[in-house]
């Protein structure tokens, strides 16, 4: 009797920059960081400093979409 031949299942690769760059929360919904953090704040005040450290709500289901499909398992690792 010949054996069967074994099916492989294939792993989606994750966008390691998408993946670096958001988060999702218990409930599901994705948390994106804010961009400008780096460099050239001198000049910033000391409140919209402390505002880069928060992360926000991805709103917009297309942007929400995009996100899930470069990075499939961000809401089962987090």
């Amino acid at each position: 009797m010949p054996r069967k031949a074994k099916t492989t299942k294939y792993k989606m690769k994750t966008h390691k920059a998408t993946a670096k760059r958001f988060r999702a929360t218990g409930s599901g919904k994705l948390l994106r960081t804010k961009g400008g953090k780096s460099h050239l704040r001198f000049n910033t005040s000391k409140r919209t400093k402390a505002q880069f450290t928060e992360m926000i709500p991805v709103e917009g289901k297309s942007y929400q979409k995009r996100v899930k499909r470069l990075a499939p398992y961000i809401d089962k690792n987090n």
